[in-house]
């Protein structure tokens, strides 16, 4: 900072971690930019927002108003109308014209009479601005001028000739900025809609047949679109389809003595069938993939693709670049371990190695290839044991050519990676969620998640289970438990996703105290009935259609938790900005007995009068109620374990 400089920017937002990354939002919303600009003495100062929207040159320029004069807050609404980034950057400047009005009246309103240097002073600033006026400008800035220099004109008419606002908003745009100071430039990216909000259904491929011990193919996975659809998804996430590798193959619950028959692990990628840019041939064609796409897009639907960076020894590049790959001291290679876990079926790339940029390069090259063939989202395996960088430039690389494309970070590591990861780039995250069960876990957990700053630039995304995850809440509880883990899912995130199977409540795991299913489709094929009885599905389709039926369902931020007196009833509010989606959610988190509680509804919290009454309607069961701030609440989770209750009326 210059000693000339008077003028000082701080507390900038939103910023994250003082610009290094870039803060989220959603094309088409607007976006509060605010900081605390001041200076020395008492001269008036101007604000704006440097406004930079992609490939636009130069920014626009967006005042500022000021929030609190008071702390010298100042603020301005900025638009992400599209997919992109967007630039911008603090300007601030002293507005020596409105300074001198400022003054001039203080002078006439104690009245002073002689003020022939001020009218002097004030000539000399217009007379400046003039040689940048044009037409109606020119000719109004010139009858100022000449007010000023006419003799010893009324100071109330001077006044009222040289400080009106029309005059003044004039010169702020036409003086010059001898002292201007811009802050750093911050970025923001704007994603489209289905980066916050989305439902997504996850499955395998050859798991969606109908014969027992053959795989399934692309043609038996888009018969199931239409059921998919029927539930109420937005997403068909598909586990890798590439082609499986036979050296170190996995057999059925992990073990490593495969049988004859045994398909292997999908994320073991690559064999002589080719490797991340290939499909295992047992699935079908590529044509037969993009068919799929096709039909899955017609029906509502976007396909998101694993995108697991490793490969099985097997895989072309093992052969064409073993420089990419790690190397023990006799000169074999790596493979995976997360101990006690051992991966004999797959090597980890060394991101590291001399050849780096090849790898990075040809990493792209596959992205680009499933972009071609349909791909809207990827979800990435294991993105917490590859480098920050290389996923932040290979995040911004993809989308600098296709701003639409999403990233879902499956990390479930230590928090500090997995908040880099979401400020490095990656659209969406996985969470603790599934680890989160007791009420005050719940609480704790999505009030940092909503209210500690993650929100600028961590989405979550409320996976209920995953191949690799069956919680012991599932295990032990029940079709009960099941309802209610989507429940709260599906109604406290934007973003939330089952694993297929939990719609039929599949809950065996492979031993006491394991998390892992018990004959785990990773490691064999399964032929499933997806109608058998006891499964959720209409329950999973009510729930869907609440989602998109309340757009308070679509926020995250949004959510207040509602004090209830049971250690087993959690409550929370759900409202849009204007009041007029508000969703009230009161649920049981005990599947195996009923509880009952006082549920408190504090009316600031919806905008209403204290003692106001309200009808609220129940979207699962359709029943009514009279509401108010003290309500009595049973549930039962045998008969149903949760009220989603969306506010009617006011009375």
């Amino acid at each position: 900072m210059s000693v000339e400089q008077h003028i000082i920017i701080s507390g900038v937002e939103p910023v994250i971690d003082c610009g290094r990354y870039p803060v989220k939002r959603i094309a088409g919303e607007s976006c509060t930019i605010r900081a605390c600009v001041f200076r020395d003495g008492p001269d008036v100062i101007r604000t704006a927002v440097h406004w930079r929207a992609p490939g636009a040159k130069p920014p626009a320029e967006i005042p500022m108003r000021a929030e609190n004069p008071g702390l010298d807050l100042w603020l301005a609404e900025v638009q992400t109308a599209e997919n992109g980034r967007y630039r911008f950057s603090i300007a601030a400047w002293t507005d020596a014209y409105a300074t001198w009005a400022d003054e001039l009246r203080r002078k006439v309103g104690g009245e002073r009479t002689d003020l022939a240097s001020e009218y002097a002073e004030g000539a000399a600033l217009v007379e400046t601005a003039l040689r940048r006026a044009e037409g109606n400008e020119k000719a109004l800035l010139a009858k100022v001028l000449a007010g000023l220099r006419g003799g010893a004109p009324v100071p109330e008419a001077a006044l009222a000739l040289a400080g009106g606002g029309e005059v003044c908003g004039l010169m702020a745009r036409l003086q010059e900025r001898g002292d201007l100071v811009v802050s750093d430039e911050y970025e923001i990216v704007a994603d489209r809609p289905r980066a916050r909000t989305g439902a997504w259904y996850e499955m395998f491929v050859r798991s969606q047949g109908t014969k027992p011990g053959s795989s399934g193919t692309f043609r038996d996975a888009e018969a199931r679109l239409a059921d998919i659809r029927d539930m109420g998804f937005d997403v068909v996430y598909l586990a890798p389809i590439h082609p499986i590798g036979r050296t170190g193959r996995k057999g059925r619950n992990n073990t490593l003595n495969p049988q004859p028959g045994d398909p292997g692990s999908p994320w073991a990628i690559g064999s002589e069938h080719g490797g991340h840019d290939a499909v295992e041939p047992a699935l079908g064609t590529v044509a037969d993939f993009e068919r799929f796409v096709a039909a899955a897009r017609k029906l509502g639907l976007e396909v998101a693709l694993d995108f697991a960076v490793q490969c099985s020894p097997d895989h072309p590049w093992v052969r064409a670049h073993p420089e990419w790959f790690y190397r023990r001291p006799d000169g074999t290679l790596k493979y995976a371990e997360n101990p006690p876990k051992k991966y004999e079926d797959i090597h980890p790339l060394n991101f590291d190695c001399e050849a780096r940029w090849e790898l990075w390069q040809e990493i792209r090259r596959v992205l680009e290839v499933w972009i071609r063939r349909g791909v809207t989202i990827f979800r990435v395996d294991n993105p917490h044991t590859k480098p920050v960088r290389f996923w932040r430039w290979l995040i911004e690389e993809v989308q600098a050519q296709h701003p639409g494309v999403l990233f879902l970070a499956e990390a479930f590591t230590r928090p500090p990676m997995m908040k880099e990861l979401g400020k490095a780039g990656f659209t969406q995250s996985y969470t603790y969620f599934t680890w989160r069960n007791a009420k005050a876990e719940i609480i704790e957990y999505l009030t940092e998640l909503t209210q500690s700053g993650m929100e600028e630039y961590f989405r979550p995304n409320f996976f209920v289970n995953t191949p690799d995850i069956l919680h012991e809440y599932l295990q032990h509880g029940g079709r009960p438990a099941f309802k209610i883990r989507l429940c709260l899912a599906a109604t406290l995130s934007p973003s939330y996703g089952i694993y297929s199977g939990f719609e039929l409540c599949e809950n065996v795991p492979l031993k006491p105290g394991s998390e892992e299913y018990l004959d785990s489709e990773k490691y064999e094929i399964k032929v499933r009935d997806w109608d058998a009885p006891g499964n959720i599905k209409d329950y999973v389709r009510r729930i869907n259609a609440i989602r998109r039926e309340n757009p308070s369902l679509a926020e995250f931020t949004n959510l207040r938790f509602l004090p209830s007196d049971s250690d087993q009833i959690l409550s929370y509010a759900k409202l849009s900005a204007d009041c007029s989606n508000v969703i009230l959610v009161v649920l049981n988190l005990d599947p195996h007995g009923a509880h009952e509680c006082t549920v408190r509804v504090p009316p600031e919290v919806l905008g209403l009068q204290s003692g106001a009454r309200f009808e609220v309607h129940d979207l699962v069961t359709g029943a009514r109620y009279d509401w108010g701030e003290r309500n009595y609440v049973r549930l039962d989770p045998a008969v149903e374990p949760a009220h989603i209750l969306r506010v009617e009326t006011q009375r």
